[in-house]
C-alpha cells in the first residue's frame, strides 16, 4: 500500500475567504497566470485541474479521478504552515513577521554568532537585494540579512566570501538561538550566491532550518505504526525531520521528479511526501509568468510518467501549500485555496470531493487509508472516494 502526496509549491486556485486579511484579494495563481499565458496541461486536465478554477487552455472535464478544493485554515500563508496543515496540524497562532526589519537584539545576536557585521535588515526580494548589496558584501564580508512578508530570517552570502559550511553553521546556530519566544521565525534560510557586479545569482545550495511542528501530525502516527514515511525535496526540512523515516533531498523540480520515479519504481511501501519547489522559488517570487507557465507544462509532461507507474493499490494526491500569484505586484505568497486531485485504480472516477474547510482533510484521509487511529485535525473523505 502506497500513497504519494505531491505538493506543487505555490500553485493556488483562487483567493481564500479571508484573503482580505492578507492583502490578497483577487489572487488566483492558476487562473490569472493562464489569462496572460494560456496553459497546455493535458494530464492535469484529465485529473480535473480545470474543474477547480477557470484556467485558459485547461478545460473542465470528466476527471479520471476525484477533484476538489481545499481552503487554508492555519494562520499565515507560508510553506511551513501549509505543509503542516496538509499533515494534519493547523497553526492557530501565526509565526512572527518583521515588516520593518529585525530588532537590534536579533541583529546583535547574529553578529555575535557569525563574528561578522550585518547589512540590509529589511524586507526585500532575494534576487534584488544581492544585486543591490552584493558589492558591499564582497568588500566588507558582512552578511546580507533580510526577510519577506513571510516569517523568515534569510541570510545571503557569496560562496567565495562565506564558505557554505560557515554559512550553514551560522544559520543553524541562529535557529537554535531563536527556537522559541518572540523572535522564533518559521524558517531561517541560507541563501548562497555567486557572480560579479550586476550579475549576481543565487545558487542551488539553499538550506532551510525550521521549527518542530507544534503537535502530532499524521506522519508521526504513521511512523509510530511502523509505516515508512519518505520525504522528497524540502519537506523534511519543513518538519525539522519529525515524522519521517527516510529523506531524499533535492534542489530542483527535475531532481524531485527523478526521486519520485525512483520511489515508484522501488518496492518501498508507505507514504512519500514530495515538494516541487521551482514554481514558488524560481518563478512566483520573481513574478516570472513565462517561467511559471513553462514549469507547469514541464511538470505535466513528467506527470505522464508518474501516472504510468501508479500501481493497483497506489494513491496519488496532488495539491499545494499556498498560492504565489506571479501576476500581482507582490512577490510574496498569496492567501489562496489549493487544488485537490486524487487518482488511483481503487479511487472513484469523476467525483467532486467538495470545497473542503482545511488542507488537513488530506491527513485524516491518509489515516483512514492506512487504518490507523489518529486524533489530529481534519475530516476524512476516504469513504467518499474509495471503490
Amino acid at each position: 500500500m502506497r500513497v504519494l502526496i505531491l505538493v506543487l509549491d505555490g500553485v493556488g486556485c483562487g483567493e481564500a475567504p479571508d484573503a482580505v486579511l492578507y492583502n490578497d484579494v483577487g489572487s488566483n495563481t492558476l487562473s490569472n497566470l493562464a489569462k496572460l499565458r494560456p496553459l497546455f496541461l493535458p494530464n492535469l486536465q484529465k485529473l480535473g485541474l480545470g474543474n477547480t478554477t477557470k484556467i485558459c487552455g485547461v478545460q473542465p472535464t470528466e476527471s479520471v479521478g476525484c477533484w476538489g478544493i481545499l481552503k487554508p485554515k492555519s494562520a499565515g500563508k507560508d510553506s511551513t504552515t501549509g505543509h503542516w496543515e496538509i499533515a494534519g496540524l493547523i497553526t492557530h497562532t501565526p509565526f512572527p513577521v518583521f515588516p520593518n526589519g529585525f530588532p537590534e537584539e536579533v541583529i546583535q545576536k547574529i553578529r555575535e554568532i557569525s563574528q561578522r557585521n550585518c547589512i540590509g535588515n529589511c524586507v526585500a526580494s532575494g534576487t534584488e537585494i544581492i544585486q543591490r548589496l552584493g558589492d558591499e558584501h564582497i568588500q566588507s564580508g558582512a552578511l546580507i540579512v533580510y526577510t519577506s512578508a513571510d516569517s523568515v530570517l534569510q541570510i545571503a552570502a557569496h560562496e567565495e566570501v562565506v564558505p557554505l559550511e560557515e554559512l550553514y553553521q551560522i544559520c543553524n546556530t541562529i535557529r537554535n538561538e531563536f527556537f522559541d519566544g518572540p523572535y522564533a521565525v518559521g524558517r531561517v534560510i541560507a541563501r548562497p550566491f555567486l557572480g560579479t557586479t550586476n550579475h549576481y545569482y543565487r545558487t542551488k545550495n539553499r538550506h532551510d532550518w525550521t521549527l518542530d511542528p507544534k503537535g502530532t501530525t499524521v506522519l508521526d502516527e504513521l511512523k509510530k505504526n511502523g509505516i515508512s514515511v519518505t520525504s522528497i525535496g524540502k519537506v523534511y526540512d519543513l518538519f525539522n525531520g519529525k515524522g519521517f523515516t527516510n529523506s531524499r533531498p533535492t534542489k530542483t523540480n527535475r531532481d524531485s521528479i527523478q526521486e519520485i520515479l525512483s520511489w515508484l519504481y522501488s518496492n518501498e511501501t508507505g507514504i512519500a511526501f514530495a515538494n516541487l519547489i521551482d514554481f514558488d522559488q524560481l518563478y512566483g517570487h520573481r513574478n516570472d509568468i513565462e517561467g511559471f507557465a513553462n514549469a507547469l507544462e514541464q511538470f505535466d509532461a513528467d506527470l505522464y510518467q508518474i501516472l504510468c507507474h501508479i500501481r493497483k493499490e497506489d494513491i496519488l494526491i496532488i495539491t499545494s501549500d499556498h498560492g504565489n500569484d506571479p501576476t500581482t505586484p507582490s512577490t510574496d505568497h498569496s492567501r489562496e485555496c489549493v487544488p485537490l486531485l486524487v487518482f488511483g485504480d481503487r479511487i472513484r472516477k469523476n467525483y467532486f470531493i467538495g470545497i473542503r474547510e482545511t488542507y488537513a482533510d488530506i491527513a485524516k484521509t491518509i489515516a483512514d487509508r492506512f487504518d490507523i487511529s489518529w486524533n489530529g485535525d481534519g475530516t476524512s473523505f476516504w469513504k467518499d472516494i474509495a471503490l
